[in-house]
């Protein structure tokens, strides 16, 4: 952000603000705050029948697993209790995955508790201890944000100006940009090369392939490569529908980030985020409207709402409105709405998840397949993570 020359259209919610501090579930037909502080812990506080200090007991008394790996809910309710995997973290699983908890893999979507679990038996003790990684190299941004403790953060313009800055500072540097260009074949010349074929020309050399695109890619490989495709096909990835929503002359009932749905209480809805809480800047001329994300589907799309591909925006905003007239009280109709479908667009750790992206490494080295696999595929979904991901790859290509 720093060297695009963004670092002053930054707007950062520190640890203080009512959006990083406030977090609700809403379950039982009622918003609860998440518990925060020692008094939440020694007291129930619901949607929790009993104190979460008992869950941290469990923890420390409960012995360290033995299976190479479990499901998230499985590991949350061995270690912590049926109320904390049922409600929190299947909770937790939707709002940051679309994903059902008791499909996805503890020791791939969070590797930080399974280590601590295997390495201190208990995660409490794990993570308090620390992984005694260094942070390397920060920029005076990130030493800010570490520092304010941040807990988001967005641009003055939106996130579409960080793409556009992108877009400007490689262009100069002769970086061609292809958007909206389907991938169409993809095979390797006799000097080594992989030959890209795009939608509208007949493709060009290229020495070593950086993709983050795991289905189409799997369709283009070459023959040789099928053992490798095989395996990108079997990681799955769900689809969901964001409903953005704008209101004038109404309030929220709660201040905060946003609330999450258990599947328990209404799978098709995962969950609802208060835009304007942490963005008022993104408001508009309307300084006191509240905007709304309204996060429908995920692995319950089919069930919910059919074929992604086919869906009517219509019956989407018709659900969205009524979460949020049934949720958050808001009665009067939107006055803009923005629906979309973004299809199989969160990748899905399943149980072995970590066993194929071994397989999958191991197969690139063997075949010595001049190909790096970036993206939220492998080790990671958020943006963060596909950063991260992108400089390790350049990082092994430049030696």
């Amino acid at each position: 952000v720093s060297e695009l020359g963004l670092e002053d259209d930054v707007l950062p919610v520190p640890g203080d603000h009512p959006a990083s501090r406030n977090r609700f579930l809403y379950t039982g037909g009622a918003l609860h705050k998440l518990p925060s502080g020692l008094g939440g812990l020694l007291r129930p506080v619901p949607p929790f029948s009993r104190a979460l200090l008992w869950s941290g007991v469990r923890d420390l008394l409960a012995p360290a697993g033995t299976e190479p790996d479990e499901s998230v809910h499985a590991f949350v309710h061995r270690r912590f209790g049926q109320e904390v995997a049922d409600i929190a973290v299947d909770s937790l699983c939707r709002g940051v995955f679309a994903g059902d908890c008791r499909a996805l893999s503890v020791r791939s979507c969070f590797p930080a508790l399974f280590k601590a679990e295997r390495c201190w038996r208990s995660v409490l003790l794990g993570l308090a201890l620390g992984s005694g990684k260094e942070r390397g190299t920060e920029s005076g941004l990130s030493r800010r944000a570490r520092a304010e403790r941040w807990s988001q953060w967005s641009l003055r313009g939106g996130m579409e100006s960080l793409a556009e800055a992108l877009v400007a500072f490689l262009r100069p540097r002769g970086v061609e940009l292809h958007c909206h260009t389907p991938l169409r074949r993809l095979r390797r010349r006799p000097d080594g090369r992989w030959q890209v074929g795009l939608r509208w020309q007949g493709g060009w050399g290229t020495p070593h392939l950086t993709s983050p695109l795991l289905p189409a890619l799997a369709e283009v490989l070459p023959a040789e490569a099928e053992p490798l495709s095989q395996e990108l096909r079997r990681i799955p990835a769900v689809s969901v529908a964001v409903v953005n929503l704008q209101y004038e002359g109404v309030a929220l009932p709660v201040t905060g980030f946003g609330h999450l749905v258990p599947s328990s209480e209404d799978a098709s809805l995962l969950g609802i985020v208060y835009d304007s809480v942490a963005f008022p800047q993104h408001n508009g001329a309307g300084a006191a409207s509240v905007r709304l994300t309204v996060m429908l589907g995920g692995a319950w799309f089919g069930q919910s709402f059919g074929d992604p591909a086919a869906v009517a925006p219509a019956l989407l905003l018709q659900r969205a409105q009524a979460a949020v007239r049934e949720q958050l009280g808001l009665e009067l109709a939107p006055t803009r709405s923005i629906i979309r479908v973004h299809q199989d667009c969160i990748p899905q750790y399943t149980l072995g998840h970590w066993q194929r992206t071994e397989r999958i490494s191991r197969f690139l080295e063997e075949q010595r397949l001049p190909l790096s696999l970036i993206g939220a595929s492998y080790a990671g979904v958020s943006v963060n993570d596909c950063i991260a991901s992108a400089k390790v790859a350049i990082g092994r290509l430049l030696g």
